[in-house]
């Protein structure tokens, strides 16, 4: 059977939902070395939450205070393996992208089904008024001192401001997400989460847990939200580009921490690239931007670690949370007429117009540090 006939198959069988349509190179490409770091996040996963319900080798707080920062950052590292999911590049699968992709969206409060179909939007209207996953900092309807007040709810309480921000995507009067079979299976995975956290709830209600759940749960949970909002900032805020790869902040990392942390987090830091192939495996991403560098002697956003990446989107937190234009870019030409409802392989080439994809306006990327 070919990779085509099995794409269709399983199309097929789950046709409640899209599934990400790969050419046979794409599907290569996704070998058993894309989903090492998904089997190496599961023990640690499950070593952090025991180690912070049964303390060891002592029962004190800096043990603890250890254990959560370990277990925060692997929770954080799942919030990147929800992304592999979105996108079905966690293996040559695209059943385990669901599977693992409806796992964690209920317990991160967010519909898989959601999460997929907006961030596929996200990859084609990036930094635009149609990119749901950036409200509001992409919507030019909404005012500057709403952004100021969102921005630290969205910092601060990422574990609430992310379920808002793809329940509006979803439940918006102009949502994007009208396929009827999509809808449906998303009213059932709204359904399975709030059940599955009811049970979660009344169990622990019934056994007096309520301390357990805060301290081995929610705390690294939220700590982790925190994580992942700052990552996407970072990334993305105070860009006015709609080209993928001047509209992000790209990490390539120039040390072994960031470059071990960059691997369990499926490469997403490398994000220009990511944008602008998102259907390309994600232990290629480096080599992408490098050729992207080698090829052209335009300037790309390149950072050589977060910490320089982050002193560049401070500014705009405070003063202008914004992306496109709300971070002065004019208003976006009409898109190319391509599908919208998937990834498609190079978002510049098949969904952009030309004018969108020209050279940005460099100034208000700021200082780029090479890689």
């Amino acid at each position: 059977m070919s990779a085509g006939d099995s794409q269709a198959n399983l199309l097929v069988k789950y046709e409640a939902m899209s599934v990400t349509e790969f050419t046979e190179q794409e599907l290569d490409d996704l070998d058993d070395e894309v989903t090492l770091p998904l089997y190496v996040l599961l023990p640690l996963g499950a070593l952090g939450l025991y180690s912070l319900a049964f303390p060891w080798p002592a029962a004190s707080l800096p043990v603890y205070l250890l254990w959560l920062g370990f277990t925060t950052f692997i929770f954080f590292c799942y919030t990147s393996c929800f992304h592999e999911t979105a996108h079905q590049t966690l293996s040559q699968s695209s059943r385990l992208s669901i599977i693992v992709g409806r796992i964690l969206g209920t317990l991160m409060f967010t519909p898989y089904s959601v999460y997929r179909e907006s961030h596929i939007r996200h990859h084609a209207y990036l930094n635009k008024p149609a990119d749901f996953e950036l409200w509001p900092y992409s919507d030019p309807h909404t005012s500057v001192w709403f952004r100021r007040i969102f921005v630290w709810f969205d910092l601060l309480l990422g574990i609430f401001s992310g379920p808002v921000i793809y329940g509006r995507t979803f439940f918006h009067r102009d949502s994007p997400i009208r396929n009827p079979k999509v809808r449906r299976a998303v009213y059932g995975e709204y359904a399975v989460m709030i059940g599955f956290w009811v049970i979660l709830l009344t169990a622990t209600a019934l056994y007096d847990q309520w301390y357990r759940l805060l301290t081995v749960w929610v705390l690294p949970h939220w700590l982790a939200g925190i994580m992942q909002t700052a990552r996407k900032l970072t990334e993305h805020l105070g860009m006015s580009s709609y080209d993928p790869l001047k509209g992000t902040r790209t990490i390539v990392a120039d040390n072994w921490f960031t470059r071990l942390c960059t691997w369990m987090n499926f490469d997403i830091f490398v994000h220009g690239p990511h944008h602008r192939h998102p259907r390309i495996a994600h232990n290629q991403l480096q080599k992408k931007m490098q050729d992207y560098k080698e090829s052209t002697l335009e300037e790309f956003p390149v950072f050589a670690n977060y910490r320089s990446a982050t002193w560049q989107m401070l500014p705009f937190l405070f003063r202008n949370p914004g992306v496109g234009m709300n971070a002065g870019a004019p208003s976006p030409e009409q898109e190319k007429k391509a599908r919208v409802d998937n990834f498609v392989a190079d978002v510049s080439s098949e969904i952009l117009s030309e004018r969108d994809s020209e050279t940005a306006d460099m100034s208000r990327i700021g200082d780029v540090t090479a890689a």
